[in-house]
């Protein structure tokens, strides 16, 4: 099968390409330039895909051209601006990514001749955060910072699209904070911890009592693949599914660089008590039974092993060969085959 994936030079998006390369699928994407010192360009990915395509989703003429040369069986849209603190910084930017670019893909899919099975990715950020946690795919959906509103509305408007369009065989997917080997990206805890460590330097927390749904990038992607597999099949499916980690694996931030610390004792941090910061949910976390019972989906790796496998970077070996041998670990817990 050939998968078009928007997004696909990112952290979720280089780590789908060596998944769906090891299960035998072809790729193209459509994305911005890779980030410096992220698993595109260390793992040289590009040439591992059967189009590759650089460009801004808020682009719908560069969309529209990638979509009527790939002509693809199924398509992921996962670009956008996913930081939170970013948001606060540039919000029209934010905004525009994640809504006005998520309409592009809606639109550019809509129009092909033969539409193919499509999975909008939004975010676990996209509910009304009322402090309760543990929320179902029925929960109202809201959002205080611009990237959890504009993710909400991004979410909104595919169900909406899909109101509309009921020929569509289209879903969504709200997973929680990924974690994994490999991610560049800035003002995220992982990344932030690699970096630290490399450099030296000491890492300042500035939420340590914040909890989240902490899981694998990998648990993440089979999920979304199981979905638009049965969705393939003509399986009745609900227009959104949670992909959150067994509670087991919820945890504060400060508790993730407690066990981070283990795997990795040259982590040095110090928990911020300052409350000059701006706001972000306290208490988030996924009620996944639907994608449990409907796919038969669960998380494979647990805390501490997700925790291990996100810093291999730091050990030796190329970047390839670290996330291969991973993707073939996980592959051989039978998760997908």
């Amino acid at each position: 099968m050939h998968y078009f994936v928007t997004g696909h030079t990112g952290f979720k998006g280089s780590w789908l390409i060596l998944l769906l390369r090891e299960l035998g699928h072809e790729v193209s994407g459509f994305s911005l330039p890779p980030v410096e010192g992220g698993l595109f360009q260390r793992a040289s990915l590009e040439k591992l895909l059967k189009h590759h395509f650089i460009g801004d989703i808020r682009d719908i003429d560069a969309l529209r051209n990638a979509f009527e040369v790939a002509k693809p069986d199924f398509a992921m849209h996962m670009a956008a601006q996913p930081l939170v603190l970013r948001s606060y910084e540039d919000p029209i930017e934010t905004y525009t990514t994640n809504v006005d670019g998520t309409l592009n893909f809606l639109r550019t899919v809509t129009e092909l001749e033969t539409p193919p099975v499509i999975l909008v990715v939004t975010t676990d950020k996209v509910y009304r955060d009322d402090g309760k946690g543990s929320y179902v795919e029925t929960d109202p959906l809201g959002g205080h910072d611009p990237y959890s509103a504009s993710k909400a509305m991004a979410d909104i408007l595919t169900q909406s699209w899909a109101a509309t369009n009921p020929n569509l065989k289209l879903h969504v997917a709200r997973a929680g904070n990924v974690i994994g080997a490999f991610d560049a990206s800035q003002n995220r805890l992982i990344p932030d911890a690699v970096r630290a460590i490399k450099s030296r330097d000491t890492l300042t927390i500035r939420q340590p009592n914040a909890v989240r749904p902490w899981q694998h990038v990998l648990d993440c992607l089979a999920g979304y693949l199981l979905l638009l597999n049965k969705v393939k099949s003509g399986a009745e499916i609900p227009i959104a599914l949670n992909f959150g980690p067994d509670p087991s694996s919820i945890r504060s931030v400060a508790e993730v660089l407690s066990a981070a610390a283990l795997e990795v004792p040259e982590l040095r941090y110090i928990l911020s008590d300052s409350e000059d910061h701006l706001k972000e949910t306290q208490l988030l976390t996924l009620d996944s039974r639907k994608a449990s019972s409907m796919l038969g989906w669960a998380n494979r790796i647990d805390f501490q092993k997700a925790i291990e496998w996100s810093f291999e970077e730091l050990s030796k070996g190329s970047a390839l060969e670290i996330a291969e041998r991973q993707i073939k670990e996980f592959l051989a817990m039978g998760t997908l085959r």
